[in-house]
């Protein structure tokens, strides 16, 4: 609803606040007075000359007709009308404004109402059954078998530690880094892993979201033999040896002479199967693993191949491969999760893996959910050098840097983009992320995102900015062993997940900045307010201006481009953003004109309240809203570690976890850990049976 046109805005608003005012909010509005005191005269001023008996009435829809109780049933679009009140993105531009307090009110009630329905009936959405995605499944192979090296190269593990720098138990990150990263080539693909095991296809990030959402992982026919497949492949790769599989000799090795067979190997697979399957294994089911092993050996099969062959086929099996919320007694609807399944929430989310023996000890005692309780296992997880694994996964999707692969700056214009057959394009997207993983592992306020005072160079990304190189940074310029050193910021022009030279070069064409794709980028990852795309029909604006108009600013010639009614709504929202950045080249470096001689204008206003001339007055306007900016990534954070949307009763949550995080300085900690404590997180959703 949101990116609309703006009389369909409009005309939602309408239905809404008029049926809400009358059914789910009703008794509130009929004690207070609120709708013949706020919400009536709101129509009649800033609605009936669209939408009245006398007016045009688009949509056909007469406001002063509207007395209808029943429209107000779906709480998504009264969260949605929210947001586009609350980010002053209706009533439109070209329409009169609502006053500043009467906007506020339209927004208290509308939040209302939004409280009162969840008060009686609060359901959050459901997660579906899925598969573990790629990286998850790497991981928790590793985990499992405790091995030395990996199953599989990930490609999309964007950066690769190669000093061991990554040390969250020391909460500080180091000055010098030594990484790689993907476009350097085959050499930094090379590393420790199983011979003869390859990977299935790479889990794409989803449009809405991150390559975890449950709606993206299908689990097909064919891909279902490639997991049997690959199972069998990772037991029988040569490289599946004493030396690289840590449980070897508590599970693979023959036991004592003295034993008992039968119940040494039920011993064994039983606790191998209950972190396997992240829940106590069931006694029919360790029944038939450990009876199908007894076979294997009074066939003669040697044992460690018999064990080898159960492993397989655990790790083909269902309950190893899909997450999912149980069924519980209680029937349908929202309900606490159970310990294990919590067990598991933490551990994917943190570690994109099992939970370990700590986690399933404390699920099984029924202790996990006690506040207290999981905050330490929170802060003991977020000392482990496994969080790396949501360090590799979470902030390199959220920036969606996976666009600068494929950008293709114009060779002539920039060539130094294109360094010794290496492109800049590898040095870039580490900054950002080399970023995030400081203010993680130090505790720093998120701000420091958007307007940091250090940051990550190496000296060929220093020599890349120009004049926004820090002076103390320069030096030569290494292609593969690449060094990054952290640097002050002094030039609040630069700095941060937004005005870096990664962001920059994935938001633009081969010859010309995209002012909108950056608008865009912005209203998404910042703000979590991504625009509807654009409509099929409309031409994308040249690369080169057209003949005559190659003295006009790239803003003049996009105004031009921006006509039509239905787009100008969604260009209201994303232009003052996108155009904040123009003062950066399709490379990421700085220029006060165009190469026609005109002045670059990057003036505008945020959320049409924050006037800014320059870009470091939009990282003013920026901090200035950096509660919307706490909100934006705890719904991005809560998004991840649920693999799903959020809906209407998720957004409650946002707002206690942004006040939270805000109480406590906006620590990056802080954050992580209330989206952990959230009721969403801890709750699970199960639909009614579907009817025969």
């Amino acid at each position: 609803m949101r990116n609309q046109p703006p009389h369909r805005l409009l005309l939602t608003f309408l239905l809404l606040i008029c049926g809400a005012g009358l059914s789910v909010h009703g008794a509130v509005a009929a004690e207070t007075g609120a709708f013949s005191t706020v919400v009536a005269p709101a129509l009649r001023t800033h609605c009936a000359k669209c939408h009245g008996a006398d007016g045009e009435r688009e949509g056909d829809v007469d406001v002063l007709a509207l007395h209808r109780d029943n429209i107000a049933d779906d709480l998504d679009l009264v969260q949605r009308l929210i947001d586009v009140l609350d980010l002053e993105e209706m009533p439109p531009e070209d329409e009169p404004p609502l006053d500043a307090s009467l906007r506020q009110q339209l927004i208290t009630e509308l939040k209302a109402i939004l409280h009162a329905s969840l008060e009686t009936q609060k359901t959050y959405p459901h997660t579906p059954i899925r598969r573990m995605n790629r990286f998850q499944y790497n991981n928790a192979v590793t985990d499992l078998l405790d091995l030395k090296c990996i199953v599989f190269t990930l490609p999309e593990r964007m950066m690769r530690e190669h000093n061991g720098y990554f040390q969250p138990a020391s909460g500080k990150m180091a000055d010098v880094v030594t990484v790689g990263s993907r476009p350097l080539g085959k050499s930094q693909m090379i590393e420790r892993r199983l011979a003869g095991v390859a990977a299935f296809p790479q889990d794409l990030r989803a449009e809405h979201g991150f390559d975890n959402q449950a709606d993206h992982l299908s689990l097909s026919p064919l891909l279902m033999e490639a997991f049997l497949n690959l199972g069998q492949s990772i037991v029988e790769s040569p490289d599946f040896t004493p030396k690289n599989v840590g449980i070897w000799q508590t599970f693979f090795a023959p036991p004592d002479q003295g034993s008992e067979r039968d119940a040494e190997v039920q011993r064994r697979m039983e606790s191998f199967l209950t972190r396997a399957f992240r829940r106590p294994v069931e006694a029919d089911v360790l029944a038939r693993y450990v009876g199908y092993v007894s076979r294997q050996l009074d066939a003669g099969v040697a044992f460690e191949d018999a064990m080898k062959s159960v492993v397989a086929a655990t790790l083909a099996s269902p309950k190893f491969l899909y997450l999912y919320d149980t069924q519980s007694e209680d029937g349908e609807g929202a309900q606490p999760v159970d310990d294990f399944e919590l067990a598991s929430r933490l551990s994917f989310f943190l570690w994109g893996s099992l939970p370990d023996q700590p986690l399933l000890e404390l699920a099984a005692t029924g202790e996990l959910h006690q506040p207290e309780v999981l905050a330490a296992q929170f802060e003991r997880m977020m000392k482990n050098r496994k969080l790396k694994r949501f360090c590799d996964s979470f902030p390199a999707q959220w920036l969606q840097l996976e666009r600068i692969i494929s950008s293709v700056p114009d060779r002539k214009q920039f060539p130094d983009f294109y360094f010794l057959k290496y492109r800049d394009s590898m040095h870039m997207m580490l900054e950002p992320l080399l970023l995030f993983e400081t203010v993680l592992i130090e505790d720093q306020p998120i701000t420091q995102l958007i307007d940091p005072d250090f940051t990550y160079r190496s000296p060929l990304l220093e020599n890349a900015y120009g004049e926004l190189a820090t002076e103390a940074g320069r030096r030569g310029g290494a292609v593969t062993v690449l060094k990054f050193r952290r640097l002050p910021v002094t030039d609040r022009r630069i700095g941060g997940v937004i005005t870096n030279a990664a962001v920059m070069t994935m938001t633009s064409g081969p010859e010309r900045t995209q002012p909108i794709t950056r608008g865009a980028w912005l209203a998404g990852v910042i703000f979590n307010n991504p625009p509807e795309p654009p409509p099929a029909d409309v031409p994308p604006l040249a690369e080169k201006p057209a003949e005559g108009e190659e003295h006009l600013t790239l803003r003049e010639r996009l105004s031009m481009h921006r006509q039509r009614a239905d787009c100008m709504g969604c260009h209201e929202q994303i232009d003052p953003l996108g155009f904040a950045l123009e003062n950066f080249n399709p490379i990421g470096v700085w220029r006060d004109k165009y190469d026609n001689g005109r002045e670059v204008d990057m003036a505008g206003t945020l959320f049409r309240k924050h006037e800014f001339e320059d870009v470091i007055e939009f990282k003013d306007a920026l901090l200035a809203e950096k509660d919307r900016f706490t909100r934006a990534l705890a719904g991005h954070l809560l998004s991840f570690a649920l693999g799903r949307r959020l809906g209407a009763a998720d957004q409650i949550s946002l707002d206690e976890i942004t006040a939270a995080t805000a109480a406590d300085g906006y620590k990056m900690q802080t954050l992580l850990r209330q989206v952990v404590l959230s009721e969403p997180f801890q709750t699970k959703s199960i639909p009614a049976p579907a009817n025969d």
